[in-house]
């Protein structure tokens, strides 16, 4: 039992470890602090409630059961971090959500107290690491604790399931997802954990036994219904990022016909880049070299290819978008012959601004740089100048340089 525990602490911790990855800025987010805390609160939660940590905090103060007010303080503690963090998300008048949230840390505070002070009362004197909440469900002192503790979370959960609710009808996307996923993890802690609880603690006030609720059926679900809200929280901030990430690595990579042909002429230095920002660094990167680059081939641009591979293109039915794309490349594949070879540059040189050149981000130069591997490209040119530029240089290319 313990290991499976501590695989979900650390998978907790693991999705910290991300949420965190910038401490500077983190630091000054309330919302990316509150989720890091809940997250860290939650993996710590699962490490205290393992019977080996129980069984080792219980050695080390020489306290028996010790590890039963930690871990029900620190689940309270989750408790109001979960809360801070749905008024954090909320978001509102800077001032209200200050005030809730100084309210919420107060009333979990007295709560985490009183649970020390039962303790403290209470005659425990046999260790239990397992089934503590069942064999002292009618002892004095800590029967107010073991129940005080289940109240203060089911209050969390209960409330994050309102607010899930009432919110999930008014946003969309990703956040929506996310709500869902917190919403069900929630009804999952209710009615896998705290309702298994309960139906066990009160079994022993009526001198039933269904330890096994308690003792077996509860700790997979809290489990699962933690790792669920977890997810759900983590989902709208991590996600977006990922597939802009995964967007940039797969723009970077469709930009490498057009980098091969350009790079010669590139002069732009590489910057360094954290690992990650990566892929969309380095997509940067090259986009800029690109641009260098096609400032430096604009002298060579002939501009009888470009009009006579758009015209042949229009006749074979291509839309007009299409054909200038087809065009534009055939020039820039002349134009890169000819500054390779060091010509002089065209007498029909003059001003032209590519379609890349007039879209903000990478995807005007994604375009471009398919439409130079269009096999349908070369077929277009219809003399013997245009074709030789444009497969000669597609025959005969630079050695690639992977940035």
């Amino acid at each position: 039992m313990s290991l499976v525990v501590y695989l979900a602490a650390l998978v907790f911790g693991m999705t910290s470890v991300l949420l965190f990855r910038r401490p500077r800025t983190a630091m000054r987010n309330p919302l990316t602090l509150s989720t890091c805390a809940a997250v860290v609160l939650g993996a710590l939660v699962f490490v205290c409630a393992a019977p080996a940590t129980l069984a080792t905090v219980n050695d080390l103060t020489g306290v028996p059961n010790f590890g039963a007010p930690l871990t029900y303080g620190m689940l309270s503690a989750y408790s109001c971090a979960v809360l801070v963090l749905l008024i954090n998300w909320r978001g509102g008048p800077r001032a209200l959500v200050r005030r809730m949230v100084l309210r919420s840390m107060a009333a979990y505070g007295l709560l985490v107290a009183a649970i020390v002070v039962l303790f403290t009362l209470a005659d425990a004197r046999t260790e239990r690491l397992t089934d503590l909440d069942t064999y002292y469900a009618g002892t004095p002192f800590m029967r107010e604790m073991i129940l005080l503790y289940l109240l203060g979370h089911s209050a969390a959960m209960l409330v994050m399931c309102a607010v899930c609710l009432k919110w999930g009808r008014e946003v969309g996307g990703l956040l929506r997802a996310g709500l869902r996923l917190i919403l069900l993890g929630a009804l999952l802690d209710v009615l896998g954990f705290q309702l298994t609880k309960y139906t066990a603690v009160v079994a022993r006030w009526t001198g039933h036994d269904l330890d096994f609720l308690s003792t077996t059926v509860a700790p997979p679900m809290a489990s699962l219904a933690a790792l669920l809200c977890s997810a759900g929280f983590v989902l709208p901030r991590l996600l977006p990022p990922v597939v802009a990430h995964w967007r940039g690595l797969d723009d970077y990579r469709r930009l490498e016909p057009l980098w091969s042909l350009v790079e010669p002429v590139s002069t732009a230095p590489k910057p360094p880049t954290a690992w990650w920002q990566l892929p969309r660094a380095r997509l940067q990167w090259r986009e800029v070299s690109i641009h260098d680059a096609l400032l430096a081939l604009a002298p060579y641009f002939d501009h009888r290819v470009r009009e006579r591979v758009r015209d042949t293109a229009l006749r074979a039915g291509r839309s007009p978008h299409q054909a200038r794309l087809t065009a534009e490349a055939a020039m820039l594949l002349d134009a890169a012959r000819r500054a390779r070879a060091r010509e002089e540059p065209p007498a029909t040189a003059g001003s032209y601004r590519l379609h890349a050149t007039e879209v903000s981000g990478p995807s005007g130069l994604v375009e471009l740089a398919q439409a130079l591997v269009r096999p349908p490209a070369a077929a277009l040119a219809p003399d013997g100048a245009a074709r030789t530029s444009m497969t000669g240089s597609m025959a005969e290319p630079e050695e690639p340089h992977v940035a």
